[in-house]
This record gives C-alpha cells, structure tokens and sequence, in this order.
C-alpha cells in the first residue's frame, strides 16, 4: 500500500467517478481511496465497476448508507476477509 504514516490522517478527497453513465463525486480519505484501488485491482475490475456493484448492494439495505460511506465499510469488510459479491 502506497499510504505513508503522515498520510494516514490526511483529509478526505474527492475524486469523479462514473456509475452507470452517470458522473458524480465521491469524498474518500487517501487510505480508502487505496483500499478501494487495491480491492478493484484484486478483482481485475475498473474502479468504476466496483463502485457500482457496491452501489447496488448499499441501495438493497433496509437504510441505505451515503455512497462514501457505504464504500468505506465495504472496504473494511472486504479487507476482514469478508467478501461480498453483488447479485
């Protein structure tokens, strides 16, 4: 991982990313941005791809977390060993 100690408390940072054809931002910290890049290299998948499929899975929960939100946990999830597939 690419994340230096000094970088790990570094403000959120937003980034455009394409779900569906649709353009929208997402605010990460550089660490879950990372994650994020790490899970979608492992998965041979675009960014975009991956975001996408846990946009999905977030608008199936019962309250829906904010997309930023819902890709930090995730990536938390994810890097537990927990992996989660989309339908």
């Amino acid at each position: 991982m690419d994340i230096g100690e000094n970088d790990i408390f570094h403000p959120p940072v937003k980034r455009s990313i394409t779900i569906a054809g649709h353009q929208t931002s997402i605010t990460l910290e550089p660490l879950f941005w990372e994650l994020l890049r790490s899970a979608s290299e492992k998965r041979q998948l675009p960014i975009n791809a991956l975001v996408a499929q846990i946009d999905v899975q977030r608008l199936d929960a019962d309250e829906p977390p904010g997309l930023a939100t819902a890709i930090r946990l995730w990536v938390t999830h994810d890097l537990l060993g927990n992996s989660v597939q989309a339908d």
